[in-house]
């Protein structure tokens, strides 16, 4: 599977946009990939790893966040099970999975429900290795400042912000992909 040709589907202008989806999901592929390397007793799916880290994202622009020239008319947080639509329509379910789990540290039908959040009811936590490896290298990088990579300790801190539980799976992925 060829992941460009999906994001040159949904993104076929060349613009701001297509530029820091294309720079901040290559940036998360890179540490995914890395990390994966340096844990080969885990035998992760490398390919697989790229081609779902550069997929991650390909919803954004169905949202509204205009200061990532995203115009559309979903919150933001919307993005994960929106690009999880559009990869299951071109016919890759498993890399669906890994778009609409990433978002923070994983969506529990907990955090749906306690916070109203305008996403299906349902579970949206990495399951997988390669899924969690994938949301925990997002962590790391911001659409914002692209290239810049984030210390363990402001991932940590942005998702926090996503509660408790989420800081315990950050701790944990620390442990075991760090």
């Amino acid at each position: 599977m060829d992941p460009f040709a999906i994001i040159d589907k949904y993104y076929q202008e060349e613009n701001e946009l297509k530029h820091i989806l294309l720079v901040h999901s290559r940036s998360v592929a890179d540490k995914a990939l890395a990390m994966a390397k340096n844990h080969p007793e885990l035998d992760l799916d490398l390919q697989f790893i790229e081609e779902a880290a550069m997929l991650h994202d390909i919803g954004i622009f169905l949202t509204d966040a205009p200061g990532i020239q995203c115009f559309g008319k979903e919150p933001y947080i919307c993005h994960g099970y929106l690009g999880a639509e559009l990869v299951r329509k071109e016919g890759y379910p498993r890399h669906a999975l890994v778009c609409e789990r990433h978002t923070g540290a994983g969506i529990s039908l907990k955090n749906i429900d306690e916070q109203g959040l305008p996403v299906p009811r349902r579970e949206m936590l990495p399951v997988s290795l390669e899924e969690q490896l994938i949301c925990f290298a997002d962590k790391f990088f911001s659409k914002t400042k692209l290239d810049v990579e984030k210390s363990v300790e402001k991932a940590r801190k942005s998702v926090a912000r996503f509660g408790e539980d989420g800081g315990r799976r950050f701790d944990c992925w620390c442990e075991l992909f760090l």
